[in-house]
């Protein structure tokens, strides 16, 4: 939430299409399975109802695929065709994408899927680390303060694929920032 009152108190219209779905594995958001193409489906009604154009993509997903040696050794072919399959159905191919590397993980394969969150070296894709933040007791989620620390990491990333000066306007019309898994909105 942390993401969405900075970005919506800087500029003027902000659109953003939520299409969280927690406890996913990366394999179910590839092209042609459901999710991915609710999320296409989503994206597009959002432009074509607001009159706007896409500026970003926040992703925030892995925690699922750290469970199995085979998820998180296909992890970074699957993103990287993830992040070109979403480029390429909504006709962006440079669309900015904002990652956010794991600090946790629910399997034992953390390290797998950070590494690949943190190279995969597209452009326009900047990754934001989240480990070191604090943790709530679970040892899992991030704390309220982290969550709101993690919000602005992204905004500071999303700024430095698009930078603007402060004087000027982002965007004329609706922007549509297209969010992802576990970062509800």
């Amino acid at each position: 939430m942390s993401f969405a009152n900075l970005v919506v108190n800087r500029f003027d219209k902000v659109g953003l299409v939520p299409c969280s779905v927690g406890g996913t594995k990366l394999s179910q958001w590839q092209k042609g399975e459901f999710l991915y193409e609710e999320t296409v489906k989503r994206a597009k009604a959002a432009v074509a109802s607001g009159g706007g154009s896409y500026q970003a993509v926040l992703w925030y997903q892995g925690e699922s695929d750290t469970v199995d040696m085979v998820d998180a050794s296909d992890y970074k072919r699957r993103l990287i065709k993830f992040f070109n399959d979403l480029r390429s159905d909504l006709q962006h191919p440079n669309l900015p994408i904002v990652q956010v590397a794991l600090a946790t993980g629910a399997g034992p394969y953390l390290d797998v899927v950070r590494k690949a969150q943190l190279e995969t070296d597209l452009e326009n894709v900047n990754c934001v680390d989240a480990m070191g933040l604090p943790l709530e007791p679970d040892g899992l989620h991030l704390t309220t303060s982290s969550q709101v620390r993690l919000g602005q990491m992204m905004v500071d990333a999303f700024l430095a694929i698009r930078p603007i000066p402060s004087s000027a306007k982002l965007f004329s019309g609706l922007s549509v920032l297209v969010l992802f898994p576990l970062f509800l909105l």
